[in-house]
């Protein structure tokens, strides 16, 4: 027999015994450990195991035994914790890994702790009972402040059926309970398997104490993120707050990868007031004595205001249910009223420009390029050739431009000019009235130009503007 240690008392310890080995024979006995061998009068290879002088089995090299002695002695957490306790007399092993495994089994020290139940299930390990009502409070109180369960109580103790309405703004807690049934046992496990009340709190709530996290690297996107770890893009969002499909992703980022999967989740049934604003509608009333392209307000819109009252559920604090329970205008909103011209003159613009071309693509937009400032877009490969007015105007040039090649320009009469240029002929003369629409020329390479397309350009009050803001 042999003495270590004393544990808390508030273990209790089920390592049922020492070691003490011998052979029927003689006994040969090592000092710095409890195990004892014999060897036999024949040097047999086949060495018999007792326990408190109780047979256990045979190993072919006592060498076995003595490593997993010399294991646990070199543990110093677990020696610190053995206690002198009695001795369990073991069922004999037949065969020698059976006899080793019996050995490690009588060094799987547990102790006693609480275990929180879920549903009959044991879940997590804490020190005491005490300790698991903790947790449970802990997690209760992560989603509902602990005076509203106060308040909670103290109204359901009254049986106060008479509840008031609630005021701007206010809620009010109708039930708080868990999704599941929980139950505290006291249970044997291994030291290391206890959890501090933080920890449980935590393991409850996602299912693990440890969470999976990508740094991003280069050329990453979040769709093959996900794909490559099997997950759904929605739910990679749903645990990075602030994290979205178009963000930019930095090189370096960490991103969470775990999904949380809740043991029990807390469900939270609660109404709530609130002062919303109604939007007002906006009414568009046509006018033919004002210009085409020309709007202004009759009526100024008004936002206007209700109170209504929802009941909520949320489970684990995200919100699964919303009904509207009752509301009430407190102010009606006022429409908006626009006056719309629709008077069209024929050598007039309305402000918007349709595409100047039979269909076609930009082959170069508006800015640096070569050196020098690209003044407007290039359009190419269109369907036809046909150059047409993007708006109803004046022709105010229409020629050779230099660079331009055969160039036309139209003043719209409202602020706007566009200019058309490198075209092989025109349609259209100075000073003629053209509409929207309709041809004055056809697309060509004359001029500054390295191929066939259509330079276009837009001017408003003599300033140049990007086509791309204006063109519909």
């Amino acid at each position: 027999m042999f003495f270590l240690n004393k544990i808390s008392q508030t273990k209790k310890l089920l390592l049922k015994t020492t070691l003490v080995t011998t052979m029927a024979s003689s006994l040969i006995a090592f000092s710095n450990g409890p195990v004892a061998f014999a060897d036999s009068s024949e040097s047999s290879k086949d060495y018999h195991v007792y326990l408190e002088g109780t047979y256990i089995g045979n190993v072919a090299d006592k060498s076995v035994v003595n490593k997993i002695i010399a294991e646990k002695a070199a543990d110093t957490d677990f020696m610190q914790q053995i206690q002198d306790v009695p001795y369990q007399v073991f069922p004999t092993a037949e065969t020698e890994t059976e006899t080793v495994q019996t050995i490690r089994n009588i060094f799987q020290l547990q102790t006693e702790a609480s275990a929180i139940m879920i549903d009959g299930k044991p879940v997590a390990y804490v020190e005491n009972q005490t300790t698991a009502e903790e947790v449970m409070k802990k997690l209760i109180q992560q989603y509902v402040p602990e005076d509203q369960l106060a308040e909670l109580k103290a109204r359901k103790a009254s049986d106060n059926k008479n509840i008031p309405a609630l005021k701007e703004n206010e809620s009010r807690l109708l039930d708080v309970r868990l999704s599941k049934n929980v139950s505290f046992s006291n249970e044997d496990t291994a030291p290391r398997k206890i959890m501090s009340a933080e920890e449980a709190v935590t393991f409850l709530q996602k299912g693990t104490l440890e969470e999976k996290k990508y740094v991003i690297q280069k050329g990453d996107v979040l769709e093959i993120i996900a794909h490559d770890h099997h997950m759904k893009m929605a739910d990679i969002l749903a645990v990075n707050p602030g994290l979205s499909e178009d963000k930019l992703l930095k090189i370096g980022q960490k991103i969470n990868m775990t999904v949380p999967k809740p043991f029990i989740e807390v469900i939270v049934e609660k109404e709530v007031n609130k002062k919303e604003e109604i939007p007002y509608k906006k009414n568009v009333v046509e006018d033919k004595t004002l210009l085409k392209g020309k709007t202004k307000v009759k009526q100024e819109g008004k936002k206007g205001a209700r109170s209504v009252t929802y009941k909520i559920s949320e489970h684990n604090g995200v919100t699964v249910n919303k009904d509207e329970v009752n509301g009430t205008i407190l102010e009606q909103p006022v429409n908006e009223i626009v006056i719309k011209g629709t008077k069209v003159i024929p050598s007039r613009g309305d402000g918007t420009f349709a595409w100047p071309t039979v269909g076609g693509y930009i082959s170069s937009k508006q800015g640096p390029r070569w050196g020098r400032m690209h003044k407007g877009i290039d359009i190419a490969r269109p369907s036809n050739r046909t150059i047409k007015a993007a708006d109803n105007g004046v022709v105010v040039s229409a020629g050779w431009g230099g660079g331009y090649g055969n160039k036309i320009v139209i003043d719209h009469q409202n602020g706007y000019r566009t200019l058309y240029g490198h075209m092989s002929s025109l349609k259209v003369h100075v000073g003629q009235k053209v509409s929207k629409g309709s041809a004055i020329g056809i697309m060509g390479a004359t001029g500054d130009a390295t191929g066939v397309h259509l330079h276009f350009e837009v001017y408003k009050n003599g300033s140049l503007v990007n086509p791309l803001s204006y063109l519909r």
